[in-house]
């Protein structure tokens, strides 16, 4: 479902009642008669004593931006989880029947930060930013860290950045990122346990908030969370994703507030990371002649130095993932290391199931999640 979000409020959508709550005063929103024409930005965040105690609280910034007609206006853009907001942490996830509760509750937290606004007037507000989330249990004894090294064999798109951070447990998290959008897998309890020793070395920003479920999580038995995000950071990325996906809704909080929408998001980057799986990555063979023989079977297309070239391969991706090796033959013409990829994707070999079956299974049941 969603978890964090940005809300753009237009002027007519809220008022500040208490302009000194802001870092400078918003005093200069309030005034009438004041229309500077330089820009002013006034923020409020949430401390980190308040998280300890348990005080959700969103990001607000005040300023007087230019708009797409080229009009100055003063802008509020509230930034939050809502998941957290609603229920003090985000193991627990949103159900379509929570807009009404998220709403009104978002409505007395703002009342307490000076600024007023009804449930009606949020449920309209345009949104700019949009993370939709889903935490795969994993409860059979695998791992996240078993899931993130199949993640990461995904020959991904080289114009992204890809970043993973190893703590002390080596595959903690992996991340595609570009300007307008991010992919992320982390294992969500370990990721907390980062937080309790520093957040700036966490994935998720505001883990203080949870740290009280870490005892409830680690006496669970066999149960551990892999955590999937898409954070579309632009509202222009969400407008070509939903074009592309046939998603036909307006780009509001409320309308965007559906797990179908959620659903359909997580799943085609799913399969978008399993499109870049090619068949050598997940074939097992018992042995060596069998692996051999499995290439000369089915693909009678291929001459010998082909086979053997994807025999070979097949051994090299065995220890290392498609990254790891085009980074050892960096010193060599990439479109050497092009073409023998492009080769790989068209090599035939008898099914094999998905490594990442038990994702894409509890994406497509999308059953919400209890706290723990």
């Amino acid at each position: 479902m969603i978890d964090t979000i940005v809300l753009m409020l237009p002027h007519s959508m809220y008022t500040i009642s208490d302009p000194d709550r802001f870092t400078p005063s918003a005093a200069w929103a309030c005034a009438d008669a004041f229309k500077p024409r330089r820009a002013l930005v006034s923020k409020q965040n949430r401390t980190k004593k308040e998280l300890l105690k348990g005080i959700y609280k969103p990001r607000l910034t005040l300023s007087n931006r230019i708009d797409w007609q080229g009009v100055r206006e003063i802008t509020l853009r509230i930034e939050l989880s809502l998941p957290k907001l609603l229920f003090g942490n985000n193991f627990a996830e949103l159900r379509f029947k929570d807009f009404t509760p998220v709403a009104e509750k978002l409505v007395v937290v703002l009342a307490g930060m000076g600024v007023i606004t009804t449930p009606a007037l949020l449920a309209r507000a345009p949104v700019s930013v949009v993370h939709y989330s889903k935490n795969i249990k994993l409860t059979d004894g695998s791992t996240p860290f078993h899931y993130i090294n199949k993640i990461k064999e995904a020959n991904a798109k080289l114009s992204l950045d890809i970043n993973q951070t190893d703590y002390r447990n080596a595959g903690h998290s992996y991340k595609w990122h570009c300007n307008a959008y991010e992919v992320v897998f982390y294992d969500k309890i370990k990721d907390l346990e980062q937080t309790k020793v520093s957040s700036k070395r966490a994935i998720e920003a505001d883990g203080t908030l949870q740290l009280s479920l870490l005892d409830t999580l680690r006496t669970g038995g066999k149960l551990e969370v892999l955590r999937m995000e898409v954070r579309l950071n632009r509202r222009q990325k969400i407008k070509q994703l939903f074009k592309q996906l046939n998603i036909k809704v307006d780009l509001t909080f409320k309308k965007l507030f559906k797990p179908a929408i959620s659903k359909k998001v997580l799943l085609h980057y799913l399969d978008e990371l399993e499109s870049k799986r090619f068949a050598l990555l997940d074939f097992r063979a018992p042995n060596d002649t069998a692996l051999l023989a499995g290439l000369v079977m089915n693909n009678p297309d291929l001459g010998p130095k082909q086979i053997l070239q994807m025999f070979g391969l097949k051994k090299a991706l065995d220890i290392l993932s498609p990254r790891e090796l085009r980074a050892m033959f960096a010193r060599y013409n990439p479109r050497s290391w092009y073409r023998l990829m492009a080769d790989a994707q068209k090599v035939k070999l008898p099914a094999a199931p998905s490594p990442l079956l038990v994702i894409r299974e509890q994406l497509e049941k999308f059953e919400a999640i209890k706290s723990p």
